[in-house]
């Protein structure tokens, strides 16, 4: 296994996906409905849950590729910028896995019967069990929000790459 330089096409194509998949999720959980007692998931919910599953399986197949097509660091960044290059990136991958797991589960726990899209069932990975719904769902909402904390620090550093210290850190993840 060789390490590369550069991000390939498969790379930068997950993680733009990723990347525009988040943009649409966040604003369909912040938008939807407030969840009550005995309510079934309704349009935007399935759909909601439906992205996350896409998120999930995509994160899945990036965190693959990652460790078996891995990238050299920037070797003329600071030690510090390596390694938190690292921690943020590894973080982001386990706050993606987190999040969207844990919403499948507060689905599951809720005992809602949702699909793929409309297309394929998706199994429910508990039973329902109100308490534990209850549960999960703040932890879901929790794992939210750090996500979106690590992913606002994420495009800061990418940022301060690109315009501040002028580098082309970011140009090894833009398309092209």
């Amino acid at each position: 296994m060789t390490t590369r330089l550069q991000y390939g096409t498969p790379a930068k194509i997950f993680h733009w996906l990723i990347v525009a998949l988040l943009a649409v999720q966040y604003p369909i959980g912040w938008l939807m409905p407030d969840i009550h007692p005995d309510m079934s998931p309704g349009a935007s919910m399935n759909f909601h849950i439906s992205v996350g599953i896409t998120i999930l399986v995509l994160t899945a197949l990036r965190l693959f590729w990652r460790v078996t097509h891995p990238v050299a660091p920037e070797s003329a960044l600071p030690a510090w910028q390596r390694v938190s290059s690292e921690v943020v990136h590894w973080l982001l991958y386990a706050l993606v896995l987190a999040a969207t797991l844990s919403g499948w589960l507060f689905a599951s726990f809720r005992g809602w019967s949702v699909s793929l899209f409309y297309l394929v069932p998706l199994p429910m990975l508990a039973s329902a069990n109100a308490a534990a719904g209850r549960a999960i769902e703040g932890l879901h909402q929790a794992m939210e929000l750090a996500l979106l904390i690590t992913l606002l620090v994420h495009i800061g550093a990418a940022l301060t790459h690109a315009f501040v210290y002028r580098d082309r850190v970011m140009q090894r993840m833009l398309p092209g």
